[in-house]
């Protein structure tokens, strides 16, 4: 009998010991000076994350939802106006759109790719519709270049949900460029995640920027006048410098997402396991690797047996969420989101995985399978 190899679905301590002795010395820094929020390290990350991303400006939150929330209030979306969004998302996209008062409106994904289809947003939207939302969602790239021709057909702001997708590129241009505004968090997992929370917004719209900036600081104009009803959505300043250490070390990381997420492709090729599809005029930042499989749950319960752990991203879509009986929304069909949502299962997939640890993963995926092969070996990241 196989002795289990213990494979976290995520190592946060690896992602800390390299870069420990440099950030402790940096926290020193922060913390003799005490200016502990919207001070150097904020400024610098903003500076440096809109360079990134290639847009005019960022402005650093306290979470992702945070983010979209004040995003959504940036971009003028108001009590009585509806958003269009998926349901196969975090819950935190459509916390966001009802806490600026407007309507979630759920739009199918494509079922290959998971991201919103756009024929699906074409089909649900109404004369109250202001925005949509596309989630790039596992740090695949929805189709923007259909989503953004819709906007425009119809005068609709385009805010980027990029929660996952730090790096990625669809047209050519970074997610986060290419709508309005792209809206990311910082939650300790993602690509690029604080050892807390943190989210920023970017966009190329500096009347944005600034109104982002006075809604997450209590709508201050100056020291004593608040032009608006704002937030405490603010960015503290170790968070700020966490990412700006992790944010040089990023493409490097993102290098060695895809490369374990083509592994896994190869490895999984012509087996009952499917993948996801990768769009042609999209350039993927793999955050998390689901599968899709019948037995979902069973094989969940087979690799736990043997150390492995799994996450589930999505369990429940957002419009079944016990939360949304109280709330208005409307759906369009979502016979894709549904199916799917009892089919997926995430596997570990970190810059950190040894190469022994991808190939008994794997091992034991199509063992569960009925199927054994030679395992896909990834390089070292080193």
């Amino acid at each position: 009998m196989t002795t289990p190899v213990r494979v976290p679905l995520v190592d946060l301590r690896a992602s800390y010991a390299s870069i420990r002795e440099e950030l402790l010395a940096e926290f020193d820094r922060v913390l003799g000076e005490m200016q502990l929020f919207l001070g150097p390290n904020v400024r610098a990350f903003e500076e440096e994350f809109a360079a990134y991303c290639e847009t005019s400006h960022a402005v650093g939150m306290s979470s992702g939802t945070d983010a979209l929330h004040a995003t959504l209030r940036a971009c003028d979306v108001r009590p009585g106006d509806e958003v269009v969004l998926p349901a196969l998302t975090f819950f935190a996209t459509t916390e966001a759109v009802i806490h600026v008062g407007a309507t979630p409106v759920f739009a199918d994904v494509d079922p290959e790719t998971l991201t919103l289809d756009p024929a699906a947003v074409r089909d649900v939207i109404g004369p109250a519709t202001r925005a949509i939302v596309p989630v790039h969602l596992y740090g695949q790239p929805a189709d923007m270049a259909s989503l953004l021709e819709i906007a425009k057909k119809r005068n609709l702001r385009v805010i980027e949900d990029a929660a996952q997708a730090h790096g990625a590129r669809s047209l050519g241009q970074r997610c986060g460029s290419l709508g309005d505004a792209g809206c990311f968090s910082f939650y300790f997992t993602k690509n690029l995640g604080a050892f807390g929370e943190g989210g920023c917004t970017t966009t190329n719209s500096l009347e944005t920027a600034e109104r982002l900036q006075r809604l997450r600081n209590h709508g201050l104009e100056t020291k004593h006048t608040h032009s608006l009803v704002g937030h405490n959505f603010r960015l503290d300043e170790l968070q700020a410098a966490v990412l700006r250490i992790k944010l040089k070390r990023l493409d490097e990381a993102i290098a060695r997402r895809r490369e374990i997420a083509a592994r896994y492709d190869e490895a999984f090729a012509g087996s009952g396991i499917r993948v996801l599809g990768r769009r042609a005029d999209a350039e993927a930042a793999p955050h998390l690797y689901p599968i899709r499989v019948a037995d979902r749950d069973a094989l969940g319960v087979h690799l736990a047996a043997a150390g492995i752990e799994t996450g589930i991203h999505y369990k429940v879509p957002a419009h079944r969420q016990a939360a949304m009986r109280s709330q208005l929304h409307r759906c369009g069909p979502l016979s894709v989101t549904e199916r799917t949502c009892d089919e997926l299962l995430s596997l570990p997939l970190y810059p950190e995985l040894e190469d022994d640890q991808f190939a008994y993963v794997v091992e034991r995926v199509l063992e569960f399978s009925g199927e054994s092969r030679p395992s896909a070996r990834v390089r070292s990241a080193s």
